[in-house]
């Protein structure tokens, strides 16, 4: 019996990893000659770089840079020498959680921070960058970072403008002469799983300014910021950035890392599905074990299990979820595709008690998955 263990972590309770051995030890109870593949895997959200970390193999370098107020901070991405590949996390730079949350203000943030992490694996010879991005306090469409990699960004009386939301109402024209030419070398992938436009309705500023701290009128200005840095960028670059799916993730900064950098939207779970080579150590396999610590209809929208999901229906394997609770109607859990599931606590506790149990409560879940289809 062939068992594949690809889950997601249990927040504040269990990592990937620690999932993947719980797991093991319950299903070695009843095969203990199965053939077990342990995968954890991660969405691109907080927590994806101890994952990460299985597969790119490489050691984490810290740099002290400016958060999003332009206050130094040591903020801390992967590296690899060896595959020359480095993963960053714009929330360790210019991510909310930097913050307090009276401090939150993207008029007035920048994603400099991040450019500086950027520099600094380009400088010790990185070709591929994996770009975390969420979790951001900025809305400067980039140009915080763009910034720090050597592009200036002038007014129309030529004045180098300050990379912040505020400002972006105020370009005219963007220099290139100050970038680096070996940045072109880099190929970088951005684990996005939004699809909204640079500005509008449905935009950067109008979905998710206010949870940084814009208020109405503010967000009517970032908007049209975002229109105004639209109409240059298009005008220089012969482009249309309205129409890039994901431009408005991050503050816009799915644009200026798209036009700018040359990078690649894709979904977080499936980059790192790439990295693990997900879809060949599947193959043969008689079930996959995923679970996340709730599962609902969330679950369906670009996060781990719809990943692991997607890749077992293609191969016709079944998929088990031992999940910490399950949120999800009868219909829903047909309709996704899971054979097997359920909510791992054993009896009616606090949240605390059952995060501190959740090893021996994941041990037995898998235990009776094991009894059930032996």
């Amino acid at each position: 019996m062939k068992f594949v263990i690809a889950p997601d972590k249990f927040k504040g309770s269990l990592t990937g990893i620690e999932f993947c051995d719980a797991v093991e030890e319950g299903l070695l109870k009843v095969f203990p000659q199965a053939d077990i593949i342990k995968i954890p895997l991660a969405d691109g959200g907080d927590g994806t770089v101890d994952v990460i970390k299985n597969y790119i193999h490489g050691t984490m370098v810290t740099v002290s840079v400016n958060n999003p107020h332009f206050k130094q901070v040591e903020a801390s991405y992967l590296y690899s020498d060896e595959t020359k590949t480095a993963f960053i996390e714009m929330a360790e730079a210019s991510g909310l959680k930097l913050l307090d949350a009276d401090d939150f203000d993207c008029m007035n943030a920048s994603s400099y921070g991040t450019g500086e992490l950027i520099a600094d694996c380009v400088s010790r010879g990185a070709e591929y960058l994996i770009l975390g991005i969420g979790g951001s306090a900025t809305n400067d469409a980039g140009i915080g970072m763009l910034t720090a990699l050597g592009f200036e960004f002038f007014d129309v009386n030529k004045q180098l403008l300050k990379p912040i939301g505020a400002n972006l109402i105020y370009i005219d024209h963007i220099g290139t002469d100050k970038v680096a030419k070996n940045l072109k070398k880099l190929k970088v992938k951005v684990a996005c799983d939004v699809t909204n436009p640079l500005y509008g309705k449905d935009g950067a500023a109008y979905i998710y300014a206010a949870q940084k701290g814009a208020n109405e009128k503010q967000i009517v200005a970032l908007d049209l910021g975002l229109q105004q840095f639209a109409r240059v960028v298009n005008s220089m670059y012969a482009i249309e950035v309205q129409s890039i799916q994901g431009g408005g993730a991050a503050g816009g900064m799915g644009v200026g890392v798209s036009v700018f950098l040359n990078g690649t939207l894709a979904s977080g779970i499936e980059l790192i599905k790439e990295l693990a080579d997900f879809d060949t150590q599947i193959k043969d396999a008689n079930w996959i074990i995923t679970g996340e610590g709730k599962l609902d209809l969330q679950s369906l929208s670009g996060k781990t299990i719809q990943g692991v999901l997607t890749a077992a229906h293609k191969e016709k394997i079944k998929v088990a979820a031992l999940c910490g609770v399950v949120d999800l109607s009868i219909a829903a859990q047909e309709a996704l595709g899971i054979t097997y599931t359920t909510a791992i606590l054993k009896e009616i506790t606090t949240i605390e008690e059952a995060m501190a149990t959740s090893t021996d409560n994941l041990v037995f879940a898998a235990y009776n998955f094991a009894r059930c289809i032996s």
